[in-house]
């Protein structure tokens, strides 16, 4: 497979997708169009996702067509030479996206080497389900079941932070739940302004950040740019 998952698409004082484009040219290499799933939208069109992620993808010469425009968006998925998931609220995104079939149909397609690019809810989409979003579930999806293309869970956007007189639970205390129900699954807390690439069966963090690693029975610890995370396949 050839995943590049992202933890978030912007950087605080950056602008929209600035950070990751040339990771992502680099992913994308030889392609010319990629199919583009922007049902993580909410509070703004996907014509104008479309045309904000094209605005980006303008400076690497790859078109981006959303499956929103498409009369088959299965059938475009099955087509594509690359995809990409963005961004938004996960709930909507897999609602829209088991309704329309596209989570078996981006699995088969990624086992087949097609290049994937996904960022926040677009990352925890590829994950074997959406457990560890962020995010309000403001519909709800036929299941949490999700792709599954990678065999640990991510919690973008990853923060530390415990802020002074915050008496609510930590996004650490969060997944530490998450793992006491489900301890079979690793969880990655992936920080802002990195990214996992797996490519050719070995799994990589990039970025400057270190990456904090879950799993039941084991104290969470941190990760680095170069370490081994085969462990995580």
């Amino acid at each position: 497979m050839n995943l590049l998952l992202i933890s978030n698409s912007t950087n605080a004082g950056e602008e929209y997708l600035k950070y990751p484009i040339n990771q992502i040219a680099e992913h994308l290499a030889g392609v010319s169009e990629v199919i583009f799933v922007p049902y993580a939208a909410v509070t703004f069109s996907y014509d104008e996702y479309e045309r904000k992620v094209q605005q980006r993808f303008d400076e690497i010469g790859v078109r981006v067509r959303s499956v929103h425009r498409c009369k088959n968006p299965r059938r475009a998925i099955l087509e594509a030479e690359a995809i990409c998931v963005g961004g938004g609220n996960t709930f909507a995104l897999a609602k829209k996206m088991q309704e329309q079939g596209l989570m078996r149909a981006i699995l088969r397609r990624v086992k087949e080497g097609v290049p994937y690019v996904g960022w926040s809810a677009g990352s925890n989409v590829c994950c074997p389900t959406i457990c560890t979003t962020n995010d309000m579930p403001i519909v709800e999806p036929e299941s949490f079941r999700a792709i599954g293309a990678v065999r640990f869970q991510i919690n973008p956007h990853y923060l530390d932070a415990n802020p002074e007189g915050h008496a609510g639970e930590t996004r650490e205390q969060r997944i530490l739940e998450y793992i006491e129900a489900n301890p079979r699954r690793y969880v990655v807390g992936l920080r802002e302004g990195c990214m996992l690439r797996l490519r050719g069966g070995v799994l990589e963090l990039i970025g400057s950040r270190p990456m904090r690693i879950f799993k039941r029975g084991i104290a969470p610890y941190e990760v680095a740019a170069g370490d081994d995370l085969q462990f995580l396949l």
